[in-house]
């Protein structure tokens, strides 16, 4: 229905030729009819006015009835530019929920009008992610920020004993490495939201990659006495190294934060034709079904379990990268019952670059 619709639409040109040729028809019929009915009544005759007078009585009548008709189709044409340059002005001024009804079977206004409206959306859309980006960054530099300042104030006091100290000082270092964490991931997320591929590719061994990864937490999975179950096959990847490096970092240290003591993690690679997928689970807190949906956005923290020691950039920019190496990450969870991240790499990157 809406193809048909489309195809009936005039277009802009059609509309204008059709319009002038509408006007004059219109004038010289109407002409047509007054000099008519003076012929065959002799109404100028009988008035006793020239021949002169009379063309040029025609001619002022004709200027008069095309500039009417004229004006009145101009109004039906410009009416929805002018509409359109009263919407531009709130979109200047910062009102994006502006929005044009679509009534004219002009084509490229109808497109125009159409274009404006998916216009404004995006810009609202935009406008709310940079709100909330600003909301989110303030929160996140605010917390680490007043811990280092008051633990500083605190390692003021005089007298203060030595194990109290040596706390707050390595409370002092752990905020300074959260900020450190912090600044670090929302500078990679947007240098990689800038650019839509990568140049940097070379072909080296992934099983390697993750254990050095492991070895790099080490001390994270071991304080918390968590047990490793590894299948690592000697496997081949052409990819960005240092990029790849950040998702098995991030994915392992998710996993590592979200498994309880003496827990359990999974890390299995399997080869298949034309991809390469690593299997990580782990026997942790899980997550909602909800939290699923939105886990890979920037900052999101659905669930308050999931909330602690994280800022919600380590997952968007898993997915950022996996995305450049035209991969893909899925996630199998149930509350308290742990969680799988599938991560999915063509062996032929090749193709896509």
């Amino acid at each position: 229905m809406n193809r048909f619709m489309r195809i009936k639409k005039t277009t802009l040109w059609q509309y204008f030729v059709l319009s002038v040729m509408g006007i004059l028809l219109l004038t010289a019929a109407i002409i047509y009819i007054i000099v008519l009915f003076s012929i065959n009544t002799d109404f100028f005759s009988r008035l006793e006015i020239n021949l002169s007078f009379t063309i040029i009585t025609v001619l002022f009548l004709s200027v008069i009835i095309g500039t009417t008709i004229s004006s009145l189709v101009g109004k039906r044409l410009l009416f929805p530019i002018t509409k359109l340059n009263l919407a531009a002005k709130e979109i200047a001024n910062g009102n994006f929920d502006v929005k044009l009804h679509s009534d004219s079977q002009i084509k490229e206004i109808d497109d125009t009008i159409k274009n404006f409206n998916q216009m404004a959306n995006d810009l609202s859309s935009i406008e709310l992610m940079r709100n909330d980006f600003i909301i989110n960054i303030s929160h996140e530099f605010k917390t680490p920020i007043a811990a280092i300042e008051g633990y500083a104030v605190l390692l003021q006091e005089k007298n203060l004993p030595d194990e109290e100290r040596l706390l707050y000082t390595q409370m002092i270092l752990d905020s300074a490495r959260q900020f450190s964490i912090l600044s670090s991931n929302i500078l990679k997320l947007s240098k990689l939201e800038n650019q839509d591929k990568i140049t940097k590719f070379a072909t080296y061994r992934l099983d390697e990659q993750i254990r050095n990864a492991l070895l790099y937490l080490e001390k994270a999975w071991t304080d918390k006495d968590i047990s490793l179950e590894l299948e690592l096959p000697k496997t081949m990847l052409y990819a960005d190294e240092d990029l790849m490096m950040q998702v098995w970092l991030n994915l392992l240290s998710n996993s590592i934060k979200f498994t309880p003591a003496n827990g359990l993690i999974r890390i299995n690679i399997v080869n298949k034709e034309n991809f390469i997928q690593v299997h990580i689970s782990d026997t942790g807190i899980g997550m909602s079904s909800e939290t699923q949906k939105h886990i890979f956005e920037k900052f999101y923290q659905g669930d308050k379990s999931r909330s602690i020691e994280g800022n919600g950039l380590g997952l968007a920019l898993v997915y950022k990268i996996l995305m450049l190496h035209n991969g893909k990450i899925e996630v199998k969870s149930e509350l308290n019952n742990g969680s799988e991240f599938i991560v999915t790499i063509p062996t032929n990157i090749k193709k896509y670059i």
